[in-house]
């Protein structure tokens, strides 16, 4: 969540707050509510006013998704039950308020593991039905909401729905950014697993083309694959990059030691970073120097490495507030996705971010599997490359429309999750279901009740 906004007490709910998304760029204040029941929370649609309202859970949308300048926010944390776990068919049905760090704390003990997690546990359920969130393992299982069963739906008129998996208003909420209604509980099958380590493989890529190919040719082995990838390598060396996968470890794999409670979870976390850090940290010598760093301290190829879930799936979460080290300025992450036929498109934009020396140190590769139902869900078959960059670098709005123009141009999409500055009228090149979108919100909600700034930016509102 944003800093001011993750601070609010109960009693401090109502106000009106300034609210940013995780990238901590264009503030906008709006009146939190804090709903605690589902008659509050139905209460909170009603009363949004003429600017409307959008759900919001932890805040890690990177952009404006959960902001709404002049309206209401209505901050879902408030609802976090877990109703059922039935930990012999893996399945849980809980509140949308709930973390997926709470989902691991419960479910762990029980051999269970989130079907889904990106790379954050401070995800909500419903931020995490909302945004369709994919992690490292989209080539096998998909996005989230592909093990959603159901979900319950408040809509603008303040009825609550029950959407099942094949129904349209399931299809267009799935990475619908909260404009269909507020999703109030979810079921959702689990992953099996016998322990809380990893067993993770480890190897040095010289290029992108190394990497890509050894993408390519081992990603079906792994339930897990990422690279990091160093994006201020140049020539010879431009794409280097570091390829971790892996897959749920074994009992057996465990030494002794460990096999005595192989299902604990119990997450480090270092000291925040202070609240005000001086801009320009992150010059592209310090972050050249970490890049270097980070790929020379690599094992050429490790397999077999035990690692905690969270070592591996969340190694940012365990430092609160990370999102403060890019200074005042806060920083933009841009990810796309482009069709595994077009790695033309991917080259070409790796060597222009290289030329461009962008100081991005959190930058990643994977391949996306089969695309998702959802409407607006982001990923398809192919490429995705997500890299953080400090808002205040300059020049930085006009290189990234035209990185944008090249991923339309390319058939690919951004993630509307992190973006924070996409112009609309390359919102229906990305998404050719918009137009269905837009028509099943103009009827299910015909007075625009639910709005963000993302919605407004990029006119979800106009007309089919």
């Amino acid at each position: 969540m944003g800093d001011t906004v993750a601070d609010m007490s109960a009693e401090t709910a109502s106000e009106t707050v300034s609210v940013t998304g995780w990238g901590r760029t264009a503030p906008t204040a709006a009146r939190v509510i804090r709903p605690r029941t589902y008659p509050e929370a139905v209460a909170a649609v009603r009363d949004c006013g003429a600017r409307g309202g959008i759900a919001r859970g932890l805040g890690r949308a990177y952009g404006d998704a959960a902001q709404n300048a002049g309206g209401t926010v209505i901050d879902v944390t408030g609802l976090d039950r877990i109703h059922v776990v039935d930990a012999g068919a893996g399945v849980v049905l809980c509140d949308a308020g709930v973390s997926l760090h709470r989902l691991m704390e419960v479910l762990l003990p029980l051999g269970w593991f989130v079907p889904v997690t990106p790379g954050t546990r401070y995800v909500t359920v419903g931020g995490a039905i909302a945004a369709d969130i994919h992690g490292k393992n989209h080539h096998v299982s998909g996005s989230f909401a592909r093990h959603v069963t159901s979900f319950e739906l408040l809509t603008a008129d303040g009825t609550v729905r029950t959407v099942r998996q094949g129904d349209p208003l399931f299809d267009a909420t799935a990475g619908g950014m909260g404009l269909t209604g507020i999703v109030l509980t979810a079921t959702v099958r689990l992953q099996p697993v016998e322990t809380s380590l990893m067993a993770v493989d480890t190897e040095r890529a010289a290029d992108l083309d190394d990497l890509m190919a050894r993408l390519t040719a081992g990603d079906h082995r792994y339930r897990y694959s990422v690279a990091w990838i160093d994006l201020l390598a140049r020539g010879a060396a431009t794409g280097r990059a570091v390829l971790t996968r892996a897959d749920h470890a074994p009992l057996d794999a465990l030494p002794p030691r460990a096999r005595r409670a192989p299902l604990s979870f119990r997450p480090s976390r270092l000291p925040a970073p202070p609240a005000l850090l001086p801009d320009g940290l992150l010059t592209r010598t310090s972050v050249g120097l970490f890049n270097e760093l980070w790929f020379r301290r690599a094992p050429r190829a490790r397999t077999g490495e035990l690692q905690r879930l969270s070592a591996y799936f969340h190694p940012l979460d365990g430092v609160p507030h990370w999102n403060r080290v890019y200074g005042r300025g806060g920083f933009v992450q841009y990810q796309f996705v482009v069709g595994h036929g077009r790695v033309d498109a991917l080259r070409r934009i790796v060597r222009r971010v290289s030329a461009r020396r962008c100081p991005s140190f959190l930058a990643v590769l994977k391949r996306f599997g089969e695309a998702d139902p959802g409407w607006l869900s982001f990923p398809r078959p192919g490429w995705t490359l997500a890299l953080d960059i400090p808002a205040g670098l300059p020049g930085l709005g006009v290189f990234l429309d035209g990185l944008d123009e090249e991923v339309a141009a390319a058939g690919g999409r951004v993630y509307l999750a992190k973006d924070s500055r996409l112009r609309p009228d390359l919102l229906a090149a990305m998404y050719p279901r918009l137009d269905d979108f837009r028509a099943l919100r103009a009827e299910l909600d015909p007075r625009g009740v639910f709005v963000s700034d993302l919605a407004r930016r990029l006119n979800f509102q106009e007309p089919a």
